[in-house]
């Protein structure tokens, strides 16, 4: 079942992959795949007010951060408490504890990004009326934030799904006395063997220091769009953002989006290819969007700097 489920992931990340990939190769055969993806990837400043087919409300944006907090706190619930039964491990079966362990270090770091978007999409996004997105767009983000953090604990999700499973039935017919974690073994040792946060190894710090510089500056971009949209609610005009990583790219907060998930990659190890996989994604969906975006912002602004890259400096 872990191979299958791995196998799918993977199929799903390169299923949705490949059609951005099309869309941004020079070549005029491809151009309805481009325009299609187009379609879809607009929203807000850059879908025009009267695309109101097939769209929704961009303050749905929120739905994404319900959902993604919710399911990540219950892997990261669940994956603890199978790492906490694991505990602490005979040898023939060490790595496979530390593999949980680290799968619960990945899905704290993700609950820490879903739950400060989610404040974001609460308190510091100020979304126009008439900002909308494609449903399409809006399917593909609940779906994301459905597989995202899923693809994170891939490696151990069937065994704790299992786990959970039966500590459901045998807590349904012989009652919590019966599932109770193993006895015998010293409290502090099963703690320090369940916790994600202890004996860290290198990959795992590096790639916190990583997320944790994204993180800030995604904080810090957002901070600003809202300031943005916040003054210019009334008049429904927009205005050039400037400070933190605007002074270098158009977009910094998909900039800091792709620092987080890099972070994500080197604390995971860099073994797995599903993660491999889900940077891809994200890579290659934030720098298609960010061209789209760069584009508006020459095209609406005279005064627009020039010297700003789309997404990645000096690069692209």
């Amino acid at each position: 079942m872990e191979v299958g489920l791995v196998a799918l992931l993977r199929s799903t990340w390169v299923a949705a992959i490949l059609p951005i990939v099309l869309a941004s190769l020079p070549c005029s055969n491809l151009t309805p795949i481009r325009q299609t993806i187009l379609g879809i990837a607009k929203r807000g400043k850059t879908m025009q007010p009267s695309s109101s087919k097939f769209t929704v409300p961009q303050r749905l944006f929120s739905h994404f951060y319900m959902l993604g907090t919710g399911w990540t706190t219950l892997l990261l619930l669940t994956t603890w408490l199978y790492a906490f039964t694991m505990a602490p491990s005979p040898s023939p079966t060490e790595h496979r504890t530390s593999t949980v362990r680290r799968a619960g270090f990945l899905l704290l770091l993700m609950e820490a990004q879903v739950l400060r978007r989610l404040f974001e999409s609460l308190y510091v996004f100020h979304y126009r009326p008439t900002a909308r997105m494609h449903i399409f767009g809006y399917l593909t983000g609940i779906g994301y934030y459905m597989i995202a953090p899923l693809s994170l604990c891939c490696t151990c999700a069937p065994e704790v799904f299992g786990f959970v499973l039966n500590l459901v039935s045998e807590f349904m017919a012989q009652g919590l006395k019966e599932t109770a974690a193993p006895t015998g073994s010293n409290g502090w040792e099963l703690w320090k063997s369940a916790n994600p946060l202890v004996e860290l190894g290198w990959n795992e710090w590096v790639g916190s220091a990583i997320f944790l510089w994204g993180w800030i500056h995604q904080f810090r971009c957002h901070a600003i769009l809202g300031s943005l949209r916040a003054h210019g609610e009334e008049a429904d005009e927009y205005v050039i953002p400037k400070g933190d990583w605007f002074e270098i790219v158009s977009c910094p907060h998909y900039l800091a989006e792709i620092v987080i998930y890099v972070g994500l990659v080197v604390a995971s190890g860099g073994t797995d290819m599903t993660i491999w996989l889900l940077l891809a994604f994200v890579v290659e969906n934030l720098g298609f969007a960010a061209a789209e975006t760069h584009r508006w912002y020459l095209g609406k602004f005279e005064d627009y700097p020039r010297s700003r890259f789309a997404i990645i400096p000096f690069l692209f």
